[in-house]
């Protein structure tokens, strides 16, 4: 951990950075699964969603940001490489040769679905370490992912 003269205890930082980070790997990964379908999905509603699909990616990109910075604000280290990614997803790994619409939308809103349900989990996580700061941010996050799983679950 960095210095800091962030008036929450070393301790709080610590467990909340590695929330925080573990978090930041869900969304990385599920902004990386979102560009996979948007670049791959085949299908006479190929336009909407390859768009909706980029709209998605797009939109994860302030949370990322988001989490990424208060890792940092509070004395951590935000761990966005690959490698740390790839270790700390919860996301199920976005199937090889997916093409088809209702394949490609159902593996979406799964991840979407998961996102969203460790983010609230994480919610109340903060709460209880005393970071509200923290909680509000993942509240904030978790409303983002539920509009955007109801976008994807209106083309099922």
């Amino acid at each position: 951990m960095n210095p800091t003269r962030n008036d929450l205890s070393l301790e709080i930082r610590q467990g909340v950075c590695q929330i925080l980070n573990q978090r930041l790997a869900e969304m990385i990964d599920l902004q990386l699964q979102s560009k996979q379908a948007h670049w791959n999905i085949r299908g006479s509603n190929f336009l909407s969603l390859h768009e909706l699909f980029d709209d998605l990616a797009e939109a994860l990109a302030d949370p990322i940001d988001s989490i990424a910075e208060r890792i940092t604000a509070l004395g951590g280290i935000a761990e966005g490489t690959l490698a740390h990614v790839s270790g700390r997803t919860s996301l199920p790994a976005y199937p090889d040769g997916l093409r088809k619409s209702t394949e490609v939308l159902a593996a979406i809103a799964d991840a979407l679905a998961r996102c969203a349900r460790t983010m609230r989990a994480s919610i109340d996580h903060a709460d209880q370490l005393g970071d509200a700061g923290t909680a509000d941010l993942f509240t904030g996050i978790s409303r983002e992912l539920d509009k955007r799983l109801w976008f994807v679950e209106a083309h099922i």
